[in-house]
């Protein structure tokens, strides 16, 4: 019981920024207001200024008002559940992780930098580390000498091993050593960093594609699961760079990172909806332990908890 409620606190504080922000009115609305087709409108200034999205927003807000309609909300604690509701279902099921059954499981994190990809990489691996995963981290960023000896001094507080390559050498090289080191220390799973260089847009999506392509050399089915990190501070502007990655690997899931330092939470429905990714994992906090698997009820409950 005392772990569920650790986690609820978690996601209650976590999504504080954007609780206050951009949600804080719901409160005033709820509990002075009546029930009305007016008050979904001024609810809808409210998810737009949460980056929950135009579109999503409006279906939110024109189902409600159809529900009001109907007379199927009639006091202030309905509308509230039914706000809820709403959102929920504009959330994708998160699918299990777990499920990665290969041998080693070869997952690729892909993102700009800057956006917290290689701090959140070695929350991923202490997260499976502490799940009974044998995890080795494969630092194929051989071009920023920083992002190699953050993720080196990652892994020796979390006691992971890691393979890497001189600055400057060949990321693919780098990630094909990993996952032979990994098969042949009988690993479970090897966990690579990349790039990010946006500036370079066009050099840096043909050298992730090779990434990916000597991932398959190494071990057939290589790489098993391509992970998006995006910086939930940077809100809609996230979007457009998350397309680039979208287009050049197979990128099928998300992992949202800073969410804790953000007031646009909504970032969350706009990523579901334009890209028509799950988000899988979230962090929460700067420690590494704080990143947590995805769940839409409780990030619901996070950025709507009205007492």
């Amino acid at each position: 019981m005392t772990s569920v409620k650790n986690q609820l606190e978690k996601w209650i504080n976590g999504l504080a920024r954007t609780r206050k922000t951009a949600f804080q009115k719901i409160k005033s609305i709820i509990t002075v207001s009546d029930v009305t087709v007016e008050t979904c409108d001024e609810l809808e200034g409210m998810l737009i200024q949460a980056d929950v999205g135009i579109e999503t927003s409006q279906s939110i807000i024109n189902d409600l008002k159809q529900i009001i309609k109907s007379d199927k909300i009639i006091t202030q604690d309905e509308f509230q559940q039914a706000i809820k509701n709403e959102m929920l279902k504009r959330l994708l099921p998160v699918p299990d992780t777990q499920f990665l059954q290969a041998n080693p499981v070869v997952i690729m994190i892909v993102g700009v930098n800057g956006s917290g990809k290689t701090t959140t990489l070695a929350k991923l691996a202490n997260f499976y580390k502490n799940s009974g995963k044998q995890v080795l981290l494969g630092a194929a960023d051989t071009y920023r000498a920083a992002a190699d000896e953050q993720l080196k001094l990652w892994a020796r507080r979390i006691d992971v091993p890691v393979i890497d390559g001189e600055p400057g050498s060949d990321p693919g090289a780098v990630a094909f050593n990993s996952i032979q080191a990994a098969i042949a220390r009988k690993k479970d799973m090897v966990i690579i960093d990349t790039a990010g260089r946006l500036h370079t847009r066009h050099n840096l999506m043909e050298e992730l594609k090779k990434v990916h392509r000597v991932a398959g050399k190494s071990l057939v089915g290589a790489p098993h699961a391509c992970w998006l990190v995006i910086d939930a501070v940077t809100g809609q502007n996230a979007l457009t760079q998350a397309q680039y990655f979208k287009d050049a690997v197979h990128v099928d899931g998300v992992i949202l990172a800073k969410l804790d330092l953000s007031a646009h939470g909504g970032i969350a429905f706009s990523i579901q909806d334009k890209l028509h990714l799950p988000i899988l994992f979230v962090g929460l906090g700067e420690g590494i332990d704080d990143i947590q698997v995805f769940s839409p009820q409780a990030f619901i409950d996070g950025i709507i908890s009205i007492e």
